[in-house]
């Protein structure tokens, strides 16, 4: 009767106190299906209401996902992102697509393969009903042909010098940048857009197991309404699944884990019924990280017992030989112990101030396109926590986080492994993590200056440059020292392991495949943290250091006069 007097608009706000109860109800049903179907019949609902109102003036929201040589873990992105599209229907009403979710694939990769595959996974897009753009090399090349030559130049630390003739793998900071110049053409024709920044190896659905997906969260809802409902310029959420971070900087804690499971393991029957399931240990934030002090997390007190992902009945050698398998798989980026969980809380409710961005889901305003990847140019890991810094030193309360997790899967299901990670060589037999390694350090001593730097005042008020350069030296000093503990820390954890898995009259003795694979991952975590690991000669060469430390400080003084011909840019 409501809707018959005063239209379908009178019952749209009675959407806004539906869906978070919904939201809750669902999860507190352990994501029962017939919840979940309540759930996305009550969206398409709203949508359809929208539609017989008429003139929706709710956000456009361009998702941009950055790729390079990752053909399988874009294809999945974008069909989890097609997924959720037709679950929520955003946009859409009742028709079969959707003109305010538009997908903008930005194609770094090399591999012509690669780069055919790209292409026609957006066509595959398009046919699904998103409006999809492909921003390959030419299109790329074009929008910094339409630049003066001088403001090409004064850019330059900002969308990197790659040359026209190899112009791919330029990295994913100087990436997004490029792709912030096509996106600000498309905001100078569309105010009421927005831009989702998403990583091509995460996706918008939930994994509960079994390949089970479900669509639990209407991302577009949400991200429309924190826009419009507060003045925010920058929204960032995070991830759960794999961690976010560099397999250097979370050996210590898979190590500590796989010690105290083989130790349970011992004194268990080899071929007794798994026991090792049930309810994840609570983890709080970082505990996969082994220096999470630094980022003003409590460090973790206690190893955090693996879950056993096999399904059906097994036993303890079928459990721990699935383990082994997955082992390998930590060096590019998975951490078996230690998953981040997804925890439901209200969306709207958990907006609050933030200090970081998580670079594979952020989403901006037009006007926050000002804020490009500061220091792209040096290609260096924490790039988002050092956005996040400088945004939270610009903007206070336009810039804000709310629970919007993204699932985060490093690895491809069908290999074991990710298609493409910089810095990561596997060409021997031995995996050598020193690109990313060496990459992670400097980029922690970038972020822990502009830390100190901006409590300073910085970048509104410039140090001397011999400020900076101390500052920066200091700060290389301390993480180096830190660094080092931390090393020393990783290379007992896997003294013990070495001496643990050959001891004799243990029940995996004689398993022949599973020491095997054991014995390849301790052979990796030596090669990288010990004694002639090629990243730590790299972090203790004077001369390294002294070039790395002095292209920082340029970086941290050229900052402010880069913000200034970006902004200039953005505005011509």
């Amino acid at each position: 009767r409501l809707a018959q007097a005063d239209g379908p608009a009178a019952l749209l706000p009675f959407y806004d106190q539906l869906i978070p109860v919904l939201e809750s109800a669902l999860w507190d049903s352990a994501l029962d299906p017939l919840q979940l179907d309540l759930y996305h019949a009550l969206c398409a609902e709203m949508e359809g209401h929208i539609a017989l109102a008429g003139d929706d003036r709710r956000h456009t929201l361009v998702v941009v996902v950055p790729v390079a040589d990752r053909p399988q873990q874009l294809r999945c992105c974008l069909m989890s992102l097609a997924g959720a599209a037709r679950a929520f229907r955003y946009g859409a009403g009742t028709a079969q697509s959707t003109s305010k979710i538009v997908a903008v694939i930005a194609d770094d990769s090399r591999a012509v393969a690669s780069i055919v595959e790209n292409r026609a996974i957006a066509a595959e897009i398009r046919q699904s009903g998103i409006e999809t753009h492909y921003f390959g090399q030419q299109e790329q090349l074009a929008e910094l042909d339409a630049l003066a030559d001088s403001d090409r130049e004064a850019l330059r630390n900002i969308i990197g010098r790659a040359a026209p003739d190899d112009f791919s793998h330029k990295g994913a900071s100087v990436m997004r940048n490029i792709t912030c110049l096509m996106l600000n053409r498309m905001a100078q024709q569309d105010e009421r857009l927005l831009f989702l920044f998403v990583d091509s190896d995460q996706a918008f659905h939930v994994d509960t197991g079994g390949g089970r997906e479900r669509f639990t969260t209407n991302y577009f809802y949400h991200i429309d309404r924190i826009f419009s409902l507060s003045p925010v310029e920058v929204l960032t959420g995070k991830v759960v699944g794999d961690p976010p971070v560099s397999p250097a900087v979370m050996a210590g804690t898979l190590l500590e884990d796989v010690l105290a499971l083989l130790t349970e393991m011992a004194g268990l029957g080899a071929h007794a019924s798994c026991t090792f399931h049930g309810d994840p240990d609570n983890q709080d934030d970082a505990a996969y990280h082994d220096m999470a002090t630094l980022f003003g997390f409590k460090p973790s007190d206690a190893p955090c017992r693996y879950q056993c992902t096999l399904q059906g009945a097994h036993d303890h050698a079928a459990c721990l030989s699935d383990l082994a398998c997955k082992l390998n798989r930590f060096f590019d980026g998975e951490h078996p112990t230690r998953v981040t969980p997804y925890r439901h809380v209200d969306v709207q409710g958990s907006v609050t101030a933030a200090r970081t961005v998580y670079t594979g889901d952020y989403v901006l305003s037009p006007g926050a396109l000002r804020y490009f990847i500061p220091f792209a140019g040096l290609q260096l890991r924490m790039a988002g926590p050092v956005l996040g810094r400088l945004v939270q030193a610009s903007s206070g309360d336009a810039f804000v986080s709310a629970n919007l997790p993204l699932l985060h899967r490093r690895t491809v299901a069908e290999t074991g492994g990710s298609e493409f990670r910089p810095g990561v060589d596997r060409s021997a037999a031995l995996v050598d993590l020193s690109g990313e390694f060496e990459r992670q350090f400097f980029g922690d001593v970038m972020l822990f200056s502009v830390i100190e730097l901006v409590a300073q005042g910085y970048p509104e008020q410039l140090p001397a440059r011999a400020e900076i350069q101390a500052q920066v030296q200091a700060t290389e000093a301390t993480l180096r020292a830190h660094y080092a503990v931390v090393r020393q820390r990783v290379l007992t954890r896997l003294l013990a392991l070495e001496a643990l898995l050959p001891e004799p009259g243990l029940w995996w003795h004689d398993a022949a495949q599973i020491r095997t694979l054991f014995d390849r991952f301790c052979e990796s975590l030596r090669a990288n943290f010990g004694e002639n690991a090629p990243a730590w000669q790299q972090i203790e060469d004077e001369a390294h250091r002294e070039r790395r430390c002095t292209a920082i400080v340029d970086a941290l003084a050229a900052y402010r006069l880069d913000r200034q011909s970006w902004g200039r840019v953005l505005q011509g």
